[in-house]
């Protein structure tokens, strides 16, 4: 008769399930996907895995409409669209804080490049993004923080469009989201407050994706990006054209962020096509 210290026949003992938990851990982050610099996926919570498509496939950036409905912060594009069990918590921020902790401080276990949460504020902006800013708190050591002197990059930088109040944002510390700027704040951006320039691509370039690029859009576009970079900003259009020509101007002209609802075409491009000159 078998003594109570045997494992029971056909069960595994508990050293080998040990084993088979540190295999499968090993194995599940050495699958994790590259980080694709740039890859920006805009209204993220629309694809079948909010958050979890995009990291998939390696993006860097992806985007978050809010509604304030009471308290809580829903995530959804328009009012009549929100669901009460779809909250920017558990959709974006709970999973970017368990990979923050699980990776020493990254998003991505093989960068240390900040990952990008781009949230658009849909409802009145300052008492959403009060509402923000004390959720925020609560992950504030995954989040980089833009001083007054430096910025403090950590894991996931928060970016904040939309309704934008402007001075709120600017006044609420610890500031641990920053100003998405436009086109207009090009000349006078401070990196430590507006790092961003986003701006929609209908308004300032003719190009609509068919034939080629005109002359003057890809002169007036390497002009945006020269500023830019001068001034130590980062750059993104929405309403490109969604489709490879549009996205190898983007990467031509040294345009920081691929904004694109195709996530895995967008990945592909990426990993296969580059620029011009390389």
């Amino acid at each position: 008769m078998m003594g109570d210290s045997q494992p029971r026949r056909g069960y595994p003992s508990p050293m080998r399930i040990l084993f088979l938990c540190s295999l499968l851990l090993n194995l599940g982050l050495a699958q994790e996907t590259t980080l694709l610099p740039g890859a920006h996926a805009h209204n993220d919570y629309e694809h079948e895995r909010p958050l979890l498509d995009a990291l998939s496939h390696g993006f860097q950036s992806v985007e978050a409409d809010i509604f304030l409905i009471g308290d809580a912060l829903l995530v959804a594009h328009d009012r009549d669209k929100v669901d009460p069990k779809r909250d920017l918590k558990s959709l974006y921020l709970d999973p970017l804080r368990e990979r923050v902790r699980r990776h020493r401080g990254h998003v991505y276990a093989d960068s240390k490049e900040p990952f990008y949460l781009l949230i658009d504020l849909k409802s009145e902006g300052e008492s959403t993004y009060r509402a923000l800013h004390k959720t925020l708190t609560q992950y504030q050591e995954m989040l980089t923080e833009f001083r007054e002197d430096k910025v403090l990059r950590r894991g996931v930088t928060v970016i904040i469009s939309g309704n934008r109040p402007r001075q709120l944002l600017a006044d609420l510390k610890p500031r641990i989201a920053a100003y998405d700027g436009r086109l207009g704040d090009l000349e006078t951006a401070d990196p430590k407050y507006i790092p961003w320039i986003s701006d929609n691509w209908g308004n300032h370039f003719q190009w609509r994706g068919s034939g080629p690029v005109p002359d003057s859009d890809r002169e007036k576009l390497m002009r945006v990006m020269k500023k830019a970079h001068a001034r130590e900003l980062q750059v993104r259009f929405w309403a490109i054209p969604d489709k490879r020509e549009a996205w190898q101007l983007m990467r031509d002209t040294h345009v920081d962020f691929i904004n694109t609802d195709r996530l895995e075409e967008l990945s592909q491009f990426l990993q296969t096509d580059k620029p011009e000159g390389d």
